[in-house]
């Protein structure tokens, strides 16, 4: 909230109304209800969760009012609580290029909605069709995740990349798939579905799933957290992600023939499968597709203040005029150089500054070229899930051991976590299946068959690293086992000094493209301020730093006396 208003230039009490992304009561009455449904069932974890609510969670009206206070409000502002898939509606339909586009929603759950099908034009959002708990395809793919040793809201990601290891010609996937079809998940040909809640625990207890039963539909165990990943995983990867796809696709035919838009706009959590995503845009359903690039219930905030600006206040957009209005999502914090010798006087950090650009980037240009690993940090953080260039840690695309290098060294993450290239916009179909700009990396598509090295035919047999330092491509580092890449266009208009970095190494080597990943370790949110990013760089086997006009050199650096993490700056 600080924030918010310094970087507004707003006082608080100049505020008409605070919106909050969901309604509280109804998803006490969602909670209330569903133990009821499924009583004696869940009580202890009744008893454990309806005391918090009571005690907090049903106030959250007092409290957001108590913390309004605390910044100095004085008049009583409104207090709007939109409903949860409205709020991710309005975060994917008011930024976008569309002055009309039906709206494809799909998470866990909000209050009782998991899926929804909405119609946006101009300032108005309708919403046509609607899904409700226990009945959701994020809780499916979630317990999918757990079973596969990975943790719930946030291991999502980790099946996904682990999905192209699975074999689709073997018989366990055509089993597996059929047999979930048949006995999980009663899916029409609209895209609705129905669970089966036999085989469910999320609903009024402790786990995402009922582990005899999933053990007799599947025949292998739940593997354990940090184990080895068989083969057997991999296929039900590939399974649950299959299923994942062919459910959107239904959902997003559905949103064309009941909306009649071109166009579509999507969020919630499950839109962050960014290979569902390029399957739907693949499918030529609509003309033009934008997801929201915090398309999780942190975008909600930002839905739900537009839902307040022109549904409650009634306020007309402003014609899109084909851009969106993220502004490439470089909404957070910056830090001017003033922050960044205040770090280098904490820690006595050797540095060299350039006071030109140009010559900064030739010099980052040399160290990548040398397969040295890069921290890059500037300007204004992302906001959403992904590093887009200004919090991101950079590598050659070109050099095949430059994936394990970042994973096992620098983020200290599964060796089979795959990595997203950043490519100039005006090259992307240089390189991939592809004639459009993506840049908030929620697309896939294959890289070109001319970049690409044949593999031996018994290639789909082999053990999941033998498979992963294969070189499959003249861009082994971004090319994943499947031939796909999750892209990021750069456009010189919305992030110029990243494109400049990325057009010095085109120039210099004819690829206009890198290695591009979160500036953070697994398990760490994205650092923010430059003593974060310093910390960060210190604690891995990053080679250099960039923040801002400045770069270090590992090797010139003071061994830090703390272990501590870095507190944010002001």
């Amino acid at each position: 909230m600080a924030y918010v208003l310094k970087e507004s230039h707003t006082d608080i009490n100049d505020l008409t109304a605070v919106a909050f992304y969901d309604k509280p009561f109804l998803k006490f009455e969602r909670l209330i209800e569903t133990y009821h449904a499924f009583a004696p069932k869940g009580l202890t974890n009744y008893l454990a969760a309806i005391p918090v609510w009571i005690k907090e969670k049903l106030f959250m009206k007092s409290m957001i009012r108590q913390k309004l206070s605390e910044f100095g409000a004085t008049e009583k502002i409104n207090l709007l609580f939109p409903e949860h898939h409205l709020s991710h509606a309005a975060s994917a339909f008011y930024p976008s290029p569309f002055n009309e586009a039906a709206i494809l929603t799909i998470d866990g759950v909000g209050e009782w909605a998991t899926t929804t099908i909405s119609h946006g034009r101009r300032r108005k959002i309708e919403i046509r069709r609607q899904i409700d708990f226990p009945h959701s395809l994020g809780l499916l793919y979630s317990a999918f995740t757990a079973y596969c040793g990975f943790k719930v809201n946030g291991g999502e990601y980790k099946l996904m990349g682990l999905a192209p290891y699975g074999d689709p010609s073997s018989d366990q996937v055509r089993v597996w798939n059929k047999r979930v079809r048949d006995e999980l998940i009663d899916l029409r040909p609209d895209g609705s579905f129905l669970l089966n809640m036999d085989y469910f625990d999320f609903a009024t207890g402790l786990r995402m799933y009922c582990r005899d039963q999933w053990m007799r539909l599947i025949g292998i165990p739940p593997r354990k957290p940090e184990s080895e990943i068989d083969q057997a995983y991999m296929n039900l990867a590939l399974v649950i992600q299959q299923i994942t796809e062919d459910v959107v696709l239904r959902l997003a035919t559905e949103a064309r023939r009941l909306t009649g838009a071109e166009c579509l706009a999507m969020a919630g959590g499950v839109a962050l499968n960014c290979v569902a995503n390029g399957k739907v845009q693949k499918s030529g359903l609509f003309r033009d597709l934008w997801i929201q690039p915090a398309a999780g219930d942190a975008g909600g905030a930002l839905g739900a203040a537009y839902a307040a600006w022109h549904l409650w206040q009634e306020k007309e957009r402003r014609p899109p005029r084909g851009i969106d209005a993220m502004q490439g999502t470089y909404l957070g914090p910056s830090f001017p150089n003033e922050h960044v010798e205040r770090a280098i006087r904490k820690y006595n950090a050797p540095h060299s500054k350039y006071d030109d650009f140009d010559a900064l980037c030739q010099r980052v240009v040399d160290l990548l070229e040398q397969g040295r690993v890069v921290g890059w940090f500037q300007g204004r953080m992302e906001f959403g899930p992904r590093a887009l260039g200004n919090r991101s840690i950079l590598g050659d695309a070109r050099r095949p051991e430059m994936q394990r290098k970042i994973n096992l060294h620098i983020k200290y993450r599964e060796g089979f976590r795959p990595f997203a290239p950043s490519v100039l916009e005006e090259d992307v179909s240089d390189y991939f299946k592809m004639d459009q700009s993506t840049p908030y990396m929620l697309l896939v598509a294959p890289v070109r068959e001319d970049r690409r090295i044949p593999v031996p035919a018994e290639y789909a047999r082999w053990p999941l690293y033998e498979r992963l330092h294969f070189t499959r491509s003249d861009l082994p580092a971004i090319t994943h086992v499947d031939f796909s890449a999750r892209i990021q266009s750069v456009s010189r208009k919305t992030n110029p000094r990243y494109w400049q970095l990325l057009n010095t190494f085109k120039t210099r080597t004819g690829y206009g493209i890198l290695v591009n990943t979160s500036f953070n370790v697994r398990g760490e949110p994205i650092v923010c301020t430059p003593a974060e990013a310093y910390l960060c760089f210190m604690r891995t086997e990053m080679d250099f730093l960039v923040i801002n006009d400045y770069l270090f050199d590992k090797s010139q650096q003071p061994r830090l006396k703390t272990c501590s993490h870095a507190s944010h700056e002001g």
